[in-house]
């Protein structure tokens, strides 16, 4: 009895640079593996580039190459079309060019879907196409279909993580060497851990995003950037990581989601924060992510891997591809349960001073006394009690370091004090301000 013609989907890849290569590559080495699973034969049919010139590690012949990505959207012999451009730009109109021929659209581009995500799945609702986008938060870590489907039967009132291997790798080779942030961030650069411009990931933007996009999948609401608090972890230095080492806890960039459902009040946020070090989020190393969900029904669920790379993103891509073919072998109508929004019920940006945690803060100070009684007043004044204090010589001449942990607190009062104490004569620069999370679990 003559077998069955396998079906053929036909993929077309808009950018072939790390990632591009990496799902090219794999796509081509497990065929028979995905075919058995799948029941269909997924083929790279075209590829846009930059430059048809470009020597590249995977071999796709020059023939299905493009230098117009626009051209694989609109193409009627494509069926999956894979955004791996980058940017808002070209891949909103790539993806909105898709979606608009009812195409299904698989894309990693977390600051797309920040930017433009509600534009983006209005379109595919609109004219019955699909947009996936596992690959865009935490690389090879599931982390978007955990909350969309294993953990259905949930709310989630946190959601918190390491999202940035690149600010990862810096701060664990700061802690575990005392070596300045410039001198590990030029060796990160070197290895290919850091861009050569890093502050989209120094600066918490690149976390941000993805925050924003677990904020969405989450509670079905969007929180842009701006009405995030955003810090990075540029003025983090080994001395901070020592203070931190006698107090308990280690320091970690997270993206933190709360939603408080009773007031119907969501925060978002994204900063260096002291991490208790007995809990396993402080012992997520190099560049690695990791994912800590609390639903309301499971309890707590943690996810940890790598979080960026060409194999771990590329391992993401595939797992929507995968699920492209589902649809298309289901036919029209069919959608994905991680397609569906969270009912977003009551849901306001959180006011500053519902927003709270204990505090660390570090100042330079003149070495002389009364300077910790002047700081201590200030703080009484907006309410903000003080819990330990630890002093050091500070490297600046007839200069010490001044190192202070608060009671619980609120954001608004923490912005109150840092004015008043930066106005005090005794202080000679910025205050650095981190935040303690007595929320991470202990193992």
């Amino acid at each position: 009895m003559k077998a069955e013609p396998v079906p053929v989907i036909a993929v077309g890849l808009c950018g072939l640079g790390t990632v591009g290569q990496g799902v090219l590559k794999h796509l081509q080495r497990a065929r028979g593996d995905l075919e058995a699973r799948l029941g269909v034969r997924l083929v790279v049919r075209r590829a846009a580039v930059r430059s048809l010139r470009k020597v590249r590690g995977v071999r796709l012949p020059a023939a299905r190459l493009t230098t117009d990505a626009l051209a694989i959207a609109r193409d009627p012999a494509i069926d999956i079309v894979c955004e791996l451009i980058g940017g808002t730009t070209v891949a909103r109109q790539v993806t909105l060019a898709a979606l608009a021929r009812g195409k299904i659209v698989v894309s990693a581009n977390k600051a797309l879907i920040c930017a433009h995500g509600a534009e983006i799945f209005a379109a595919a609702r609109r004219h019955g196409g699909h947009f996936l986008f596992e690959a865009s938060v935490a690389g090879g870590i599931p982390i978007i279909k955990a909350l969309r489907e294993g953990l259905v039967a949930n709310r989630f009132p946190r959601i918190f993580g390491i999202l940035n291997g690149t600010c990862n790798y810096i701060l664990s080779e700061m802690a575990a060497r005392g070596t300045p942030y410039a001198r590990v961030l030029a060796e990160a650069k070197r290895l290919g851990y850091a861009e050569a411009d890093e502050s989209l990931d120094v600066q918490g933007w690149d976390t941000a995003h993805k925050a924003a996009v677990l904020a969405w999948l989450a509670h079905g609401v969007w929180v842009r950037p701006e009405q995030m608090i955003v810090e990075g972890i540029e003025r983090v230095a080994p001395a901070d990581f020592a203070n931190a080492a006698a107090l308990g806890y280690g320091i970690k960039l997270l993206a933190i989601i709360e939603r408080d459902y009773a007031r119907g009040e969501l925060s978002v946020r994204v900063h260096p924060t002291l991490v208790p070090a007995g809990s396993v989020m402080a012992t997520v190393a190099g560049a690695l992510n990791a994912v800590s969900v609390t639903g309301d029904v499971v309890g707590t669920t943690l996810y940890i891997g790598r979080g960026a790379g060409q194999d771990a993103t590329a391992s993401a891509v595939i797992g929507d591809l995968a699920d492209a073919a589902l649809l298309l072998r289901q036919g029209a109508g069919a959608r994905l349960m991680s397609e569906r929004l969270a009912p977003a019920g009551e849901c306001r940006p959180a006011p500053l001073r519902h927003i709270r945690c204990r505090y660390y803060v570090r100042l330079t100070v003149v070495d002389r006394p009364g300077v910790l009684a002047r700081v201590a007043s200030a703080m009484a004044r907006s309410k903000v009690s003080i819990a330990t204090v630890i002093q050091h010589a500070a490297e600046r001449p007839g200069a010490a370091s001044l190192v202070l942990t608060t009671h619980e607190s609120d954001e608004q009062s923490l912005r109150s004090t840092l004015q008043a104490i930066g106005r005090l004569e005794s202080v000679l620069e910025q205050p650095l301000l981190l935040r303690i999370g007595d929320f991470a679990d202990r193992r």
